[in-house]
C-alpha cells in the first residue's frame, strides 16, 4: 500500500472553489466574447440568463437588469451575438459564467435589429395595415409641421407649400429630430396636434442621417403616438432611400420632405384651370338638358287633353264606378240575407230545449242498459262465488277433521307425520281434532296391521 505523505494539504470543497474563482476572475478580467444565445430567460428581476454556445462547448452568461436596460434590442434563442464582460465562478454550483456589460448582434448593429424587432411585432399588431391609413384632405386650410424650426427642411417645405398654393396657413410644431429626447418631444408634438381644432394634415419631417441619427422616428412611442393621431400624418424623413417606422405608421409617407408638402396641397393654378374647365363643361351641360327639356315640354303640350274634355271622360268614368258598386254591394247583401237565413234555420234545429229532450230519451236509454247489465254481472258472479265456495268447503282441512279425519305431528317441532317409519316407540305426538288436539305417546308402529321390524 503507497503511504501517503504526512505535510499533504487538504482543500475543502470551499477553499478549492474560491481559488478556481480568483484565478479565473484574475486571469480573464474583461474580455470579448462571441456566440449563439439559447434558453433565453428575464424573470421578474429584470436580469438576463442565458446559455451562449458555439459547435463545440458552452457557458452560462448573466447580463444584470443595470447593463440590459440600454439595450435596442431584446436578446432571444437563435440570435448570434458580440458580448464584453467578465468571467466569474458562482460558487454555490460550482459553475464558472460570464457576466456580461454590453452585447450586440453579430453582424448586424444594435440599432438594426432593434428597427427590424420593432417593425416585426407592429407589423403583426395591425399598425401598418392600409385600412386603418386615414385619407389627405383635398384642400387643407391648415398644415402643421413637426420638425426642427432651423434646418433647411421646414424652409424647403415652406417653400413648396407657398409656390403651390399661397393661401395655405402653416404652423411649425418646433422639436427635436436627434438625439436622447427627439422621441419624447415627437409625441409631446403628436398629442399637442390632436388638441388643435384647426389642424387638417400634419407633416414629420427631417432631413437625411444614418441609421442612428434617425434613431427617434424608430421609437415605439412615436410609432403609437401616430397611430393613434386623428389628424392624417405624412412622414418625410431622410432621403428617399431611408425608411423609418414612422413611415410605416405614417398615413402617406414621402420619399422627401418637399415632396411632402407637393403631396398636402394642390398647384393653385392648376385649381383654376380645372375649375374653369368644369364651369365649360357645367354650363354645356345645362345648356343641353334646358334644350332636352324644352323639346319634351313641346311635345307634352302637343299631347295635352283640354281639362274640360277630361272632366267629361272622368265623370262618365265615376258613374260607371258607382252603379258598379251599387251592384257589387247588392249582391253582398243578397249573399249576406241567404247565409244569414241558412245558419238561423241550423240555430232552431239545434235550439236546446230539443236537444235537451233527444239527451234526456238517450241517458234513460243508457241508464236501463246499465242497471240491466248491473244485474245480470252480479248473477253471474254471485253463481261462480258459490260454486267456487263449495269447492273450497270440500278442500277446508277443518271439513275433513270434523268427518272424524285426524292430523298427525311431531311434538315438539310440528311436522307432519305421513309414514310410520317417521316416528319411533315411545316419541311423542300430537294430534289435531275437529276440536282441539291430544298429546300421545308411541307405543307400536305398525304397517298394514304388522308391527314394523326395527
Amino acid at each position: 500500500m503507497q503511504k501517503l505523505p504526512a505535510d499533504r494539504k487538504i482543500y475543502s470543497v470551499s477553499q478549492l472553489t474560491e481559488n478556481i474563482k480568483t484565478i479565473l476572475e484574475e486571469s480573464f478580467p474583461f474580455i470579448w466574447i462571441s456566440g449563439e444565445i439559447s434558453n433565453f430567460k428575464s424573470p421578474v428581476s429584470g436580469h438576463y440568463y442565458f446559455t451562449l454556445k458555439d459547435n463545440s462547448a458552452q457557458i452560462n452568461a448573466i447580463m444584470f437588469r443595470g447593463q440590459n436596460r440600454s439595450l435596442k434590442f431584446l436578446p432571444e434563442d437563435g440570435m448570434k451575438i458580440t458580448g464584453f464582460g467578465r468571467i466569474s465562478v458562482y460558487q454555490p454550483r460550482g459553475s464558472y459564467q460570464i457576466i456580461l456589460e454590453y452585447i450586440e448582434p453579430a453582424g448586424i448593429g444594435a440599432l438594426q435589429a432593434a428597427f427590424e424587432q420593432l417593425k416585426a411585432r407592429l407589423s403583426a399588431e395591425g399598425l401598418f395595415d392600409d385600412r386603418y391609413k386615414k385619407p389627405l384632405p383635398f384642400l387643407p386650410k391648415k398644415i402643421y409641421l413637426i420638425t426642427s424650426p432651423t434646418g433647411s427642411v421646414v424652409y424647403d417645405m415652406i417653400r413648396v407649400i407657398h409656390r403651390r398654393f399661397t393661401r395655405v396657413a402653416i404652423s411649425i410644431i418646433p422639436v427635436k429630430v436627434q438625439g436622447d429626447d427627439a422621441a419624447d418631444d415627437i409625441v409631446t408634438a403628436v398629442n399637442l396636434l390632436n388638441t388643435l381644432p384647426d389642424a387638417d394634415v400634419a407633416i414629420i419631417a427631417r432631413g437625411g442621417g444614418s441609421l442612428e441619427d434617425l434613431s427617434a422616428f424608430n421609437a415605439e412611442t412615436v410609432a403609437r403616438a401616430i397611430f393613434a393621431s386623428k389628424v392624417p400624418i405624412v412622414s418625410a424623413i431622410g432621403h428617399e432611400t431611408d425608411f423609418t417606422i414612422a413611415d410605416f405608421v405614417a398615413d402617406l409617407r414621402a420619399p422627401t420632405p418637399s415632396v411632402a408638402a407637393e403631396l398636402v396641397v394642390p398647384v393653385h393654378a392648376d385649381l383654376l384651370d380645372r375649375l374653369r374647365q368644369i364651369s365649360r363643361q357645367l354650363r354645356l351641360r345645362l345648356n343641353q338638358q334646358f334644350d332636352k327639356k324644352l323639346r319634351a315640354l313641346k311635345n307634352l303640350s302637343r299631347r295635352l287633353v283640354h281639362p274640360q274634355r277630361r272632366i267629361d271622360d272622368l265623370k262618365l268614368r265615376l258613374d260607371d264606378a258607382f252603379m258598379r258598386l251599387v251592384r257589387s254591394f247588392n249582391q253582398s247583401i243578397h249573399q249576406k240575407r241567404t247565409h244569414l237565413t241558412w245558419r238561423d234555420d241550423r240555430l232552431k234545429k239545434n235550439h236546446p230545449t230539443a236537444r235537451m229532450a233527444l239527451l234526456r230519451n238517450l241517458l234513460t236509454r243508457n241508464t236501463d242498459d246499465l242497471v240491466s247489465s248491473i244485474t245480470s254481472a252480479l248473477a253471474l258472479h254471485r253463481s261462480a262465488l258459490q260454486t267456487l265456495n263449495g269447492r273450497l268447503q270440500a278442500l277446508n282441512p277443518t271439513a275433513v277433521l270434523e268427518r272424524g279425519y285426524s292430523i298427525t305431528r311431531t311434538f315438539p317441532g310440528r311436522h307432519l307425520i305421513s309414514d310410520a317409519a317417521d316416528v319411533s316407540t315411545g316419541q311423542q305426538v300430537e294430534i289435531l281434532l275437529a276440536k282441539g288436539s291430544i298429546i300421545c305417546r308411541v307405543e307400536k308402529e305398525m304397517y298394514d296391521g304388522e308391527k314394523k321390524d326395527v
